[in-house]
């Protein structure tokens, strides 16, 4: 993919179908059902591919057992869907890995153990393996450098893990497969009107300086947190569409959880489940929702977020870390759709994503997960094609393979 001669057919004069705003996973997963369906795509993103908030997950491609325990079932089942067409269409990135719910009380066994039961069932012939209930000992075979003290036992379930950075640069590279333009280092400057419609972008790339014109049937704001000022490009009295909340990660030596398996805190004193899952020879732990007043490019981690992990850390690990023994720490904002009660805490509020179509025909997706990338871009596609007066084209991701995957896919350990 020469980022030249991408930017060479961007700057053409060529008149897409659709000009995508955002190189995150959702922008990305739009060009690609787009391009996939025979569209001509045009895609700039202002930072890097998945510079944002796509990069800086807890790596888990994942139904989301707290979603779960909110009653939003069919948020849960979506996501166990799209984590079986994920395993199948990119098997060199994303791969199955065990999570074990370690339990104190007498309750907590069949309380979890139901839930996951549910949790197995949503996913049918998508599931991975059972969940199934493990004694004391082999909770500890499992999770080595848990407290022991108190412990009854475990629950074990099954869910995935990707590198989500390597993801996004797939999905970039598969747009282009199938014959759309991106960029990255190209920013999204204004709007271009025609006849009362939104008729594509101006952009500029960041490198050269040059600017140029993108014009197109139909423009999709797939900007994350920022998708607000999109918004207000095309009509300035816009309302507020989006809060949004901060997530951070711990980066730990291996040591703190040396088993094949992750760690997860169902419940933690914010109302999240808290993970710390092996990556890459270490340990990744987290992570919070904190409410922050705006977007910005390159959200930090607050001292009361360390804090708020590190305190996990020690109530279940053996051996807590000193601060000293943190490798690093990254932090994400997520676009969170604003409920109509504006009491609502971010963890609160649902994960579910959002589209909409204005009436100058500005299509705008926001929040989801990364997990439900493809069923959000399909959703928007449909979308964006109806705006644009384009004739219907039936989806082909769910079986389309994500580039790089190989012919024969990997041999996967047992669960």
């Amino acid at each position: 993919m020469n980022r030249i001669a991408q930017l060479h057919a961007l700057a053409s004069g060529e008149h897409f179908d659709l000009a995508v705003v955002g190189g995150g996973a959702t922008g990305l997963g739009v060009a690609v059902d787009a391009a996939a369906r025979g569209l001509r795509v045009a895609l700039v993103e202002r930072g890097d591919f998945a510079q944002g908030t796509s990069s800086r997950s807890t790596k888990l491609v994942h139904g989301g057992v707290r979603y779960l325990r909110q009653g939003n079932l069919r948020l849960v089942f979506e996501a166990l869907r799209e984590r079986g067409r994920l395993l199948r269409n990119a098997p060199h990135l994303v791969r199955h890995l065990a999570f074990v719910i370690p339990t104190y009380t007498w309750w907590e066994g069949p309380f979890y153990g139901v839930g996951m039961k549910v949790y197995d069932r949503l996913a049918g012939r998508m599931g991975i393996a059972p969940s199934r209930f493990l004694d004391p000992e082999k909770t500890l075979e499992r999770l080595p450098t848990l407290r022991p003290d108190g412990l009854t036992g475990g629950v074990v379930y099954y869910d995935a893990q990707f590198d989500d950075a390597r993801l996004a640069v797939a999905l970039a590279m598969t747009a282009v497969d199938h014959g759309a333009s991106v960029a990255n280092h190209v920013a999204c400057t204004g709007l271009i009107r025609e006849g009362g419609r939104v008729a594509g972008i101006e952009a500029r790339d960041a490198e050269s300086g040059r600017e140029f014109a993108i014009r197109a049937r139909c423009v999709v704001n797939a900007t994350g947190v920022f998708a607000d000022g999109l918004r207000r490009m095309e009509d300035p009295a816009a309302p507020s569409l989006l809060m949004v909340s901060q997530g951070i990660h711990l980066v730990l030596p291996r040591s703190f959880l040396p088993g094949a398996s992750a760690l997860m805190v169902p419940r933690t004193a914010d109302g999240r489940v808290l993970f710390a899952v092996p990556w890459q020879g270490r340990v990744i732990m987290g992570t919070t929702d904190t409410p922050r007043p705006g977007p910005e490019a390159e959200p930090r981690a607050l001292a009361e977020e360390r804090e708020f992990v590190m305190s996990h850390a020690r109530k279940y690990l053996t051996r807590a870390p000193d601060p000293g023994e943190v490798l690093s720490v990254f932090a994400g904002l997520r676009p969170l759709v604003r409920p109509a009660d504006r009491a609502a805490s971010t963890a609160e509020v649902s994960r579910s994503h959002h589209l909409e179509v204005s009436a100058a025909g500005l299509v705008t997706i926001t929040g989801g997960k990364w997990t439900t990338y493809r069923s959000m871009a399909a959703a928007t596609v449909d979308a964006a094609m109806k705006s644009a007066g384009l004739d219907p084209r039936p989806c082909p991701t769910r079986d389309l393979a994500i580039h790089g995957t190989p012919t024969s896919p990997p041999a996967e350990d047992d669960p």
